[in-house]
């Protein structure tokens, strides 16, 4: 036998379904076995994998193994001559692997090549070439010298990033996303080391196959597209410790005492200034439209509203007092600050009919207060009345400004629609569209693009005229459909139209996935039916406000409720916990569940969804499917329902 593929899965199961599709095409010709390794997914990968691609040899762990166990499990059973790693999120060209096992062929000193990456926009994944990373590597790496100075052969080492990324060299380190690998030469270096749980076994497997005397290559002559990290964001802080950690593994177990303690040394310096880099720009991502609103309103009462005001209520002459434009006014600007919070001013997009929403409320709760004031604190009506309307005025006018600066992140509501063109056939074209007519995102889908002339009024030309009709339209995203499209004629477009700034996405054959990516730091961007995860701004916030009234309203009747309560004590900690943010009503049903299968974050619940059920003896499988689908698909209803059902133990 020829090949054998390896592809581990871990909770992406329509990223593999687009994989698999390109694997099928690509060993056509080639006596090849295919393994799936899947890590314990809750979403169905197992069963789609057993109902769509038969032929694939799959192997269903009962936990999460980690990426090193879990290749070595079906590494450990392949009959291939060559043993290739690839990743779930990638797309393969259909002569991609006959290309790498001729160049293996002619080149017996290689022991593993990469290939070249592209992102899901048709950017260059840097990560396709590395350098052994030593201290004096990542030191360049860390403090930005390679990013600097990339053409330098001295601080361009980590990525290689001297080398043209359009032909092949020798490379000391591959991407575990696609690993090219001799058998012969895994049997001398050994298999993936399984203290690496994720991240830097790609690093320490191929320094092993140096060092067993083979050479790596970077093989230019095909190319792969890798959605990049749909199972771990790469910005995130969690990325970089884990991703560190490894790498200090890899410096203890291969670099002399000394090397390491430089290193880690190093490893450490930059976590710590990963981490603050963070915190600043989360801090500061989350406060400084909220600032630059704050300002803006108090600088119209100092300048605009405080002296029309004085003007009409001191007719002799006189102003306000200090603790009225130094406390008060400031006051009032909080509350209208957490009104449009609430009311999701912040949100992206941007709705104006929020800004009113939160001005409004706001606005509201202010008089309230200044009714129930001392008299000497009930300084002026008119000056709320004027502050909400030069709020509104202002912060509306702030959006639009934004919106004209044409930043996508501040494109103004009724503005946001995508436009889409699908590259297919006409009844693909049809099936694209509706299945884009199904999600609640807000699409205008131009119309489809085929080789045949179409008397369709959606048909737009064909592929040859892509270039203008991207220009003419001002397309926004490109749909190509994958059961009429070769994965080389959908990769060469992505590399031609890379610099037009439009968004790519590829529909897989009979799936109820898009799938694509924006960028080389972002997850994959995934169009499904029905999907409102709770963890959507709208919903968390709808989530906080279901967990605080019904607090107040458990709190304020407790006495009627509480001998039906089996813990009373507790419930009533319970009910101020929930009213102070520290817990919620409805949570999963440990946190080791929300932790192990990377479903988005929730604070610790009272009840689960499982208390919504009359029948409690359920599998731990059966727990776990019901947590998942608790946070795709979130309801308040669903809330209160669980809640109704579990209220005899609110006290846990």
């Amino acid at each position: 036998m020829q090949l054998s593929v390896v592809i581990v899965n871990y909770n992406v199961k329509y990223f593999l379904e687009q994989c698999l599709h390109s694997v099928y095409k690509a060993i056509k010709g080639i006596d090849a076995e295919v393994f799936v390794v899947d890590n314990n997914s809750i979403d169905g990968s197992c069963s789609m994998v057993k109902e769509k691609f038969p032929w694939v040899n799959l192997i269903c762990n009962n936990k999460n193994t980690g990426f090193s166990y879990a290749n070595n499990q079906a590494i450990r059973i392949s009959k291939g001559k060559y043993v290739l790693l690839l990743n779930p999120d990638t797309v393969v060209q259909e002569d991609t692997f006959s290309k790498c096992i001729a160049f293996m062929e002619n080149n017996p000193q290689a022991g593993a090549i990469g290939v070249k990456m592209i992102d899901g926009k048709g950017n260059f994944l840097p990560e396709s070439k590395r350098a052994l990373p030593t201290p004096e590597v990542a030191f360049y790496k860390i403090f930005g010298l390679a990013r600097l100075f990339p053409q330098n052969r001295r601080f361009g080492q980590y990525h290689l990033s001297y080398l043209d990324k359009d032909k092949t060299n020798e490379a000391d380190i591959l991407c575990g996303a696609f690993m090219f690998m001799r058998k012969e030469a895994l049997d001398k270096s050994g298999l993936l080391d399984d203290s690496f749980f994720m991240y830097g076994e790609d690093i320490d497997l191929s320094y092993r196959i140096i060092k067993a005397g083979y050479k790596n290559y970077y093989f230019a002559d095909t190319t792969i597209i890798h959605y990049k990290g749909e199972s771990t964001k790469k910005g995130s802080l969690n990325y970089v410790l884990v991703f560190y950690q490894a790498m200090i593994i890899f410096a203890k177990k291969h670099f002399s005492n000394r090397r390491f303690k430089m290193f880690n040394l190093l490893i450490h310096l930059a976590i710590y200034f990963r981490a603050l880099l963070s915190i600043v720009k989360r801090v500061a991502k989350a406060l400084y439209l909220p600032l630059i609103d704050a300002v803006s309103i108090y600088a119209g009462y100092l300048f605009v509203i405080r002296p029309f005001s004085e003007s009409m209520k001191y007719e002799q002459g006189g102003h306000y007092p200090f603790l009225y434009i130094g406390l008060i006014v400031p006051l009032y600007i909080l509350i209208w600050l957490i009104s449009m919070i609430l009311a999701g001013t912040y949100d992206k997009p941007i709705k104006i009919t929020n800004i009113f929403k939160g001005i409004g409320i706001g606005t509201l709760i202010i008089l309230a207060i200044y009714g129930l004031l001392p008299l000497d604190y009930r300084f002026s009506r008119l000056m709320i009345i004027l502050g909400a309307v030069w709020s509104l005025g202002t912060i509306s006018f702030i959006r639009t400004i934004l919106h004209l600066t044409g930043f996508k992140d501040f494109r103004l509501y009724n503005t946001n629609k995508k436009k889409i063109i699908i590259v297919g056939k006409y009844e693909e074209y049809l099936r694209v569209r509706q299945l884009l007519l199904q999600t609640s995102l807000i699409h205008d889908i131009t119309g489809f693009i085929d080789e045949t002339n179409n008397e369709s009024p959606d048909y737009l030309g064909n592929s040859s005229q892509l270039k203008d009709i991207i220009y003419i339209y001002k397309a926004d995203e490109i749909i190509f459909c994958a059961k009429n499209l070769s994965s080389q004629d959908i990769i060469n477009y992505m590399l031609n139209f890379s610099a037009s700034g439009v968004e790519f996405k590829i529909a897989p054959p009979e799936s109820l996935s898009i799938i694509g990516s924006n960028s080389i730091n972002t997850a994959g961007d995934l169009y499904l039916i029905n999907i409102n995860a709770v963890n959507r701004p709208e919903n968390l916030r709808s989530k906080r406000l279901f967990d605080f009234s019904i607090s107040l309203c458990l709190l304020l009747t407790y006495i009627f409720i509480f001998p039906f309560v089996k813990n009373k004590i507790k419930g009533l900690y319970n009910i101020l916990l929930v009213l102070a943010g520290s817990r919620t009503w409805i949570g999963y049903t440990s946190d080791e569940t929300q932790n192990r299968f990377s479903l988005p974050k929730l604070k610790k619940g009272i009840l689960s969804p499982v208390d919504g059920l009359l029948k409690k003896d359920l599998s731990s499988e059966t727990i776990e499917k019901i947590n998942f689908l608790y946070a795709k698909d979130y309801k308040v209803i669903n809330d209160f329902n669980i809640l109704w059902h579990g209220l005899a133990n609110i006290g846990r």
